[in-house]
């Protein structure tokens, strides 16, 4: 139902995006997403790119009065590092960096300037994602869907799973804000910024762990029919496809292949009473679930259970110390040369993983709902097949395939 596409340099005039399939009648403005851009480029260890943009996002189409008009959505970011590069005579780099796409850029595409690899393959690219982001959770936000991020752990220091635990997730979310770590526990966001600062000094970089959580799902999003329509395997790819990630788990995934699966599994309650939700009665017998270690997916669809992602992102692999590699123009030999990036970017990859959850999210609400406008959607969103028995009639007779 939906689909984007970015375009752009790290180092050239401008990054831009195209989203399709948004409906009619959104309200957006530029200030909708404004604030997510912010957010990205806040972190302690960040590189000297993120003082010299000021991100903001210009809607060029698809925006009419203040609200989308159901025609695809193009927005312009702005790179202003690119009048130091306009004139500027650009050195030959022939020496691939471990860890970029440097040199299978160079294998896959054939180019004769390991530059051209760099460009694209850049975290600048980002940015485009997270403005067509917030369009997905200004879309979601009309359903009461939220999704928020936190760090957990920065070069091997962590939060104190207990002291986690302890906060709900929208407690999580509003500390996480107030720290140029995004990270919920003051005590360790200070431990964490310790591990930044030597990592700084060692001339060094620095990966870790954050989560990402989507808040008000309703279940059925999703399915389990075929491959390419479980939202499991899209969310997956979605975060997996952010710079520098290199595992996504849905809920504590590692940790429950570990135990019994009693262990695992979150067992079915019946739950009766006022449950404060428009059309439901005191007579509303909803099935309930005590814990969520299925992460908010069972079978590739939503069970209504908060989506839980965990994301682990590896260091930077831009180093200020440089690391062995071969120069391909004389190949002997080399060491790399350093390009300008984060010691540190765990906060922000928390972000972009927001636009991409939120990207996949908006998709699947879409797929469900239908319709070419938020005023066909929100009625049959209203009217959704909840976890309840009056939704859920059995016809309790033998049947047969009857197939022959």
């Amino acid at each position: 139902m939906l689909r984007f596409l970015t375009a752009g340099e790290s180092h050239g005039p401008a990054l831009t995006a195209i989203l399709e399939g948004m409906p009619a009648g959104l309200p957006l403005t530029a200030a909708d997403l404004a604030s997510d851009l912010a957010r990205r480029q806040i972190s302690y260890g960040a590189g000297g790119r993120m003082k010299i943009e000021q991100d903001s996002a210009r809607i060029l189409g698809g925006v009419m009065a203040g609200q989308t008009t159901g025609a695809p959505i193009a927005l312009w970011i702005e790179n202003r590092d690119f009048a130091k590069w306009r004139e500027r005579e650009i050195d030959p780099m022939t020496t691939p960096r471990p860890g970029h796409a440097d040199l299978t850029g160079a294998v896959k595409y054939g180019y004769r300037d390991l530059r051209l690899a760099l460009e694209r393959a850049s975290a600048r690219e980002t940015a485009a994602r997270v403005a067509v982001g917030a369009i997905c959770k200004a879309l979601l936000g009309q359903f009461g869907v939220r999704i928020g991020s936190y760090v957990t752990a920065i070069g091997g220091v962590a939060v104190d799973p207990a002291r986690l635990a302890a906060l709900s997730y929208d407690a999580r979310f509003e500390l996480a804000e107030g720290s140029d770590l995004r990270c919920p526990d003051p005590e360790a966001a200070e431990a964490m910024r310790q591990r930044v600062w030597q990592t700084m000094q060692a001339k060094d970089t620095v990966g870790g762990l954050f989560e990402v959580i989507a808040l008000g799902l309703p279940p059925g999003l999703g399915s389990h029919v075929h491959w390419d329509r479980r939202l499991s395997g899209r969310l997956l790819g979605a975060v997996g496809s952010i710079h520098a990630i290199k595992g996504v788990e849905i809920g504590p995934a590692f940790e429950n292949a570990e135990k019994w699966g009693t262990e695992v599994h979150d067992e079915i309650f019946l739950a009766e009473g006022n449950w404060e939700v428009p059309g439901e009665t005191e007579r509303s017998r909803r099935l309930v679930r005590r814990t969520n270690r299925a992460g908010g997916l069972e079978g590739g669809i939503t069970t209504g259970e908060p989506l839980v992602l965990r994301v682990a992102m590896k260091p930077i692999s831009t180093t200020l110390n440089p690391l062995r590699s071969v120069d391909l123009a004389s190949g002997q030999p080399n060491a790399t040369a350093y390009e300008r990036s984060d010691f540190n970017a765990v906060p922000r990859a928390g972000v972009v993983a927001e636009a991409m959850v939120a990207f996949v999210l908006a998709d699947a609400l879409l797929e469900k709902l239908g319709g070419d406008s938020l005023a066909e959607m929100q009625p049959r969103f209203a009217a959704l097949r909840q976890a309840r028995l009056e939704d859920l009639p059995m016809d309790n007779t033998p049947w047969r395939f009857g197939i022959e």
